[in-house]
């Protein structure tokens, strides 16, 4: 496609280049690009008509689906900024989004999964004070797109009547391309969620990069298990597909066997997810009695993949597998690897930088390290994040003066350019794809009326990866239990953040400065996993 540089002018493009083909499949909806194309004309035109301008965000709490896809290309065609919340996300959580963001309007599916967002949303808050909660005074409307409450999603859409829709495509005129298109909201040290703010060029030029170095093709049908609220999930499922004419194939929640079904059923031939996605594919009873051969391409990156896995992925599901690494700061994209490299270089490393970005990898002096040598992974260029949002202080933390982005991870380059990480500096670990923080774990611990202090760190899960495990002091007098620990959590946290496993200690091992010395406790529960 042609060097298009906003989002409103992709999804312009595709409805003139393929109305016909099929844009989007969920559940028994199935759009053209056409026809998606006038649902989020539609969607926008009601986004103006509610008094959404430009640079105003627009929050969307809500599974992967075409409402979804409608909601958020609805206001970003309205020149807004989306920020996506975890369907995960309990009330606190969403809470802080919102307000940090200051979303002018929220779209919620109330009620997913059997949740209550708003209950969760308004817990605690005092009645009667004519905002939709309230706590958040920049929050002017919710719409609920599980069609309850005072104004279900197609009571909205009916407002779309009141904008032409020559003043829709005079606002989508009016985007460009250093506009910020959405705000990811993202954790780090502090242990609070940072809203990291990229614009349309930014991300349709990581994505042109990605496409070419993944082969997406127009026509593939293309499987978007990965949550939409995610990096993965939008931006290199949603986006890629509207930039390259694909079908998106929607998949709320994965589930195994759902997923064989849609791959056989719809033809499916890209299906993006992390490792533990095609392990289940791979072992469950069903597959050799489905018809798989639509298969093409895997696209995993969530964790280290086995090199055995990906031996058994070419040669009984994918022809081919490809892995890639980024963060939410760098447009979700740093580097690709070669769908053709050997199973052993696709399993150890995750492919060299996207063209037109640098990578290094630095030692403490900032400088790069000779190939072979670890450090930390440093990132350059147009996929780098403008900045999080109102915040400087962790901005200036995170991008150098000499522009260069520190991603907190450890890697090592070869002499090729192949990026292989090693390690976390910012003690993430990742719960089945998911990052866990383990900072903003702490800081919900030590909520807790008989918790002093808390560490928590990621330890072997068979099943997920890695799952969190808190080391507790409690507070003087106090006793308290595993069992009631994990419960706080569990009505304060998503449920990948809770750990899984609690440890009542006296003290916590610390350095002179008082740093408590986490690689300690991994060396205490690598010998005492249970």
């Amino acid at each position: 496609m042609p060097a298009i540089r906003t989002i409103p002018a992709v999804l312009a493009h595709a409805v003139e280049s393929f109305p016909e083909r099929e844009a989007m499949v969920d559940g028994g909806v199935r759009w053209t690009f056409a026809e998606l194309g006038e649902q989020i004309r539609r969607s926008a035109a009601a986004m103006i008509a509610s008094g959404v301008q430009r640079g105003d965000r627009v929050a969307v709490w809500a599974p992967n689906g075409h409402r979804f896809i409608t909601a958020a290309l609805g206001a970003v065609t309205a020149g807004a900024v989306l920020v996506p919340i975890s369907t995960r996300y309990k009330g606190d959580e969403a809470r802080w989004i919102l307000g940090k963001s200051g979303a002018r309007l929220l779209v919620v599916d109330n009620g997913f999964l059997g949740n209550d967002y708003l209950a969760m949303l308004r817990e605690g808050e005092p009645a009667g004070s004519g905002r939709p909660v309230a706590g958040l005074p920049d929050l002017r409307e919710v719409v609920r797109l599980d069609g309850g409450g005072e104004l279900p999603w197609e009571r909205f859409l009916d407002r779309a009547g009141r904008v032409p829709s020559t003043d829709v495509l005079a606002r989508a005129a009016t985007v460009v391309e250093e506009d910020p298109s959405d705000m990811f909201f993202t954790s780090g040290t502090t242990g609070r969620p940072k809203g990291a703010t990229t614009t349309h060029g930014q991300n349709l030029r990581v994505y042109e990069a990605w496409i070419a170095r993944t082969g997406l093709r127009p026509g593939d049908r293309y499987l978007v298990v990965n949550p939409m609220f995610h990096v993965f999930g939008y931006k290199a499922g949603a986006l890629a597909c509207l930039m390259q004419g694909a079908t998106l194939v929607s998949q709320p929640v994965f589930d195994v066997t759902e997923t064989l079904r849609l791959i056989s059923s719809e033809r499916l031939t890209v299906v993006p997810g992390a490792p533990t996605l095609y392990a289940s594919l791979l072992d469950h009873p069903d597959r050799a009695g489905l018809d798989l051969g639509s298969l093409r391409l895997a696209i995993t990156g969530a964790s280290v993949v086995p090199a055995a896995l990906v031996e058994r992925m070419r040669a009984e599901l994918f022809p081919q597998v490809i892995v890639a690494y980024g963060l939410t700061e760098s447009c979700g994209t740093v580097t690709v690897g070669d769908p053709d490299a050997a199973p052993e270089t696709v399993s150890h490393t995750v492919g060299k930088a996207i063209e037109g970005t640098e990578v290094i990898v630095a030692g403490r002096d900032g400088e790069p390290v000779p190939a072979g040598e670890s450090g930390e992974v440093l990132v350059r260029g147009y996929n780098v994040m403008r900045g999080y949002f109102n915040d400087r202080e962790a901005t200036d933390n995170a991008i150098d003066a000499k522009g260069w982005l520190h991603t907190g991870d450890v890697g090592v380059l070869d002499a090729d350019g192949n990026l292989r990480i090693t390690d976390r500096l910012k003690d993430v670990f990742m719960v089945g794809g998911f990052n866990a923080y383990p900072a903003e774990i702490e800081q919900t611990l030590a909520r807790y009326e008989k918790i002093s202090e808390a560490a928590v760190i990621g330890v072997p899960d068979e099943r997920l990866g890695e799952v969190g495990r808190a080391y507790v002091i409690p507070r003087p007098g106090a006793t308290v239990t595993e069992e009631e620990i994990i419960a706080f959590c569990r009505t304060r946290l998503a449920n990948f953040k809770v750990p899984r496993s609690v440890r009542i200690v006296d003290t916590l091992p610390r350095n002179a400065s008082g740093k408590v010395l986490k690689f300690e406790l991994r060396d205490e529960s690598a010998q005492s996993i249970r």
